[in-house]
């Protein structure tokens, strides 16, 4: 193999391949990124046999074949090499860099060790723009389960409908749910889709308008960001029935400012951060939240004006739900909905024009 491209490309494609390089797996050979040469191309890929990115950059290939390289050590010297313009040479189980007057040379591994990359035929498909799939994935993929015990819970739900995509995650204790809109499917479906991936996904979107394409195939699913694909393994079960978590009636409902809301929990948290569990208490009436948290380290009281319809409640929770929540939500207020002590409450945007809900339990404190 030989070849001849611009080291930011270069630099660029390993910085996304790298993301997919095992880093704690009994094969070794999954810890390096594999080079294909064609005309005019070079495609990197990277797997790790749940998550798989390939990408591909412009190249003068006067030699095709395919390669293997150590992964973090490649990717940590191509970062170094951005402006320079390079060549590839592969010869004698070796790879050589040749840039300016220099030259270096990388130990690659026998290609054909190589897991087989997943294939995702487009028999079904949806598209977005980046801008929703990206909003999506923030607003949702922060609250699976981080436990093994329950792996589905470990990722996010996408249930594809006709004009719409819903995203929904839940972890045992909240649940976010995000609904956004597509511009066309091939067919109605469901996926559970590895947070991890989605995260992996999400920092390659912008913000723009442009259209993504997602494929889902069996048990894969595919993003298409042009020269850059990302495939994912899809978890399998029966995911949690959350519509039936959900209630729709409630007692007590109360509309407060996201920023001072914020900032009066992270405060609390503060005081109350050698308890895991966070509590914080909130004391509702027609026109104030109290804000209340006692620990060894010290107590917080504070009073946000707020307008609530129903009546007065008292009930606990665990600050780091809240915030975490109000980090993503993207809202200037937010509406609070409430039964009793012990049901859990709902969180929309206030004025209902949103496409964000987030559902938290309560915690038992002494009253």
């Amino acid at each position: 193999m030989k070849a001849l491209c611009d080291g930011n490309d270069l630099a660029e494609a390993v910085g996304k391949a790298i993301k997919a390089v095992s880093t704690k797996t009994p094969n070794p050979v999954l810890g390096n990124i594999k080079i294909d040469a064609a005309p005019g191309t070079l495609t990197l890929t990277a797997t790790d046999t749940e998550l798989t990115i390939e990408t591909s950059i412009v190249a003068d290939v006067s030699d095709e074949g395919s390669i293997l390289v150590p992964g973090k050590l490649f990717s940590d010297f191509t970062h170094k090499l951005t402006g320079e313009r390079i060549e590839l040479d592969f010869s004698g189980g070796k790879l050589t860099l040749r840039y300016t007057d220099s030259s270096s040379e990388f130990a690659c591994a026998n290609v054909d060790d190589y897991p087989e990359v997943p294939t995702v035929l487009e028999a079904q498909s949806f598209c977005m723009s980046n801008r929703d799939l990206k909003d999506l994935i923030t607003k949702v993929a922060f609250s699976v389960c981080q436990d093994d015990a329950r792996p589905i819970l470990k990722g996010v739900l996408l249930e594809i409908e006709d004009e719409t995509v819903t995203a929904v995650a839940l972890d045992g204790y909240r649940l976010a749910k995000c609904v956004k809109p597509i511009h066309d499917t091939t067919a109605l479906m469901q996926a559970v889709v590895p947070a991890r991936s989605l995260s992996e996904i999400s920092r390659m979107l912008d913000d723009s308008d442009d259209d993504v394409k997602i494929y889902v195939q069996r048990n894969w699913l595919k993003v298409d960001l042009g020269h850059t694909s990302v495939t994912t393994v899809l978890l399998s079960g029966d995911f949690v029935p959350y519509r039936n978590i959900i209630r729709s009636n409630f007692e007590t409902t109360v509309t407060l400012p996201c920023e001072q809301f914020s900032d009066s929990l992270e405060r609390a948290m503060l005081l109350s951060r050698d308890d895991k569990s966070n509590p914080v208490r909130f004391d509702i009436t027609e026109r104030m939240l109290r804000i209340s948290s006692n620990s060894g380290a010290g107590n917080i009281d504070e009073k946000l004006p707020v307008v609530t319809v129903g009546p007065d409640l008292t009930i606990a929770f665990n600050a780091k739900y809240f915030t975490e929540m109000l980090r993503v939500c993207g809202a200037d207020s937010i509406t609070v909905k409430f039964n009793s002590p012990a049901d859990p409450c709902v969180v929309e945007p206030a004025g209902g024009s949103e496409d964000f809900l987030y559902l938290i339990l309560p915690v038992r404190i002494g009253q």
